[in-house]
């Protein structure tokens, strides 16, 4: 009689990272908050003249307060950061909330609004180059041939402009900023969630701004600010920071920061959506056909990689050698 021997230990190839969803539940949320982003540019012209720094303050604040009320209703736990997660949290704050606004205002001393919009527009490729690398995956090739698609009809609807120098510098920053905000969130989203990165980030930001209104401008000058830009603070505290941080987050953790990159290319479109309804006049035939770019990148780099059949036999050297 003959018996049967199992290797007693049998290698175990290392399990590979989950493939990043691609369903329209996931990526309406982010498609969303940048939508919200892109109507930040028609609201925010009303704040051209108030004091940057205390206004940006009293933004975050606000929102801070908002998230923290609405995570304690909807009884959301926010964990307290710990080790290298306060490090992450506050370059998202430094980069994405602090910096990335001075690199905008004072890159269109030195430059045309479309230079510093064409800069933040080509943030899906460095997305999806270094994201997936922080998620633990190589780089999706049909994420990387789409971005090029969806950068090059961003620029046509925002266009381009003149700059010197200094306003490419501001521009460069800008781009790194916008990047830093989502790549930065990538390891301790997993912990945290949507809330906990929003809520901590947000406050974060709030006490840099403080600081920054202390030292180079007045807290006083708040009280200037006209009745239209008390309404453009509100909407951008709760509508463009509170609600579209949580949106943007949470379809970053769910596909991905490659693929969710892409969708920033949703921002110049509801911009040039925003400035119609504001009576902007109807956008020329490089708006449309920019328009029509967008979402034919979108298309292509939302499409989910192919993956092996169900069922599929594994290659001979990952199954275990039959004994006699």
């Amino acid at each position: 009689m003959q018996t049967h021997r199992t290797p007693s230990s049998v290698p175990v190839p290392a399990p590979a990272p989950a493939p990043p969803s691609t369903s329209v539940r996931d990526l309406a949320p982010g498609i969303a908050g940048m939508a919200l982003v892109g109507s930040s540019v028609t609201v925010s012209r009303a704040l051209v003249d108030a004091p940057l720094f205390a206004t940006q303050a009293v933004r975050y604040a606000a929102a801070a307060l908002l998230l923290f009320g609405l995570a304690r209703a909807a009884r959301v736990p926010i964990h307290k950061p710990r080790g290298r997660e306060w490090l992450w949290l506050a370059g998202i704050a430094a980069t994405g909330l602090v910096l990335f606004n001075v690199a905008v205002v004072r890159g269109v001393a030195h430059a045309e609004p479309a230079v510093i919009a064409v800069a933040v527009a080509s943030v899906p490729i460095l997305l999806g180059l270094i994201g997936p690398f922080l998620e633990g995956r190589r780089p999706s090739r049909r994420v990387l041939l789409a971005a090029p698609v969806v950068v090059a009809g961003a620029v046509l609807v925002e266009g381009t402009g003149r700059t010197d120098a200094a306003g490419v510098g501001w521009a460069a920053l800008a781009l790194g900023c916008e990047a830093g905000f989502t790549l930065l969130a990538v390891p301790v989203l997993r912990r945290h969630g949507a809330w906990g990165v929003s809520v901590h980030a947000v406050w974060l930001g709030a006490l840099m701004l403080v600081g920054l209104t202390v030292v180079c401008e007045s807290p006083a000058g708040v009280l200037s600010l006209g009745a239209s830009q008390w309404a453009a603070t509100g909407y951008l505290a709760v509508m463009v920071t509170a609600v579209a941080f949580l949106l943007w987050y949470r379809t970053v953790a769910a596909v991905g920061a490659g693929r969710a990159g892409l969708l920033t290319g949703v921002a110049p479109l509801a911009a040039a959506g925003a400035g119609v309804l504001a009576g902007g006049g109807v956008p020329g035939p490089a708006v449309w056909l920019g328009l029509l770019v967008v979402i034919a990148g979108l298309a292509a780099g939302l499409r989910p990689d192919r993956t092996p059949r169900a069922g599929a036999r594994a290659p001979r050297s990952d199954r275990a050698p039959a004994s006699p």
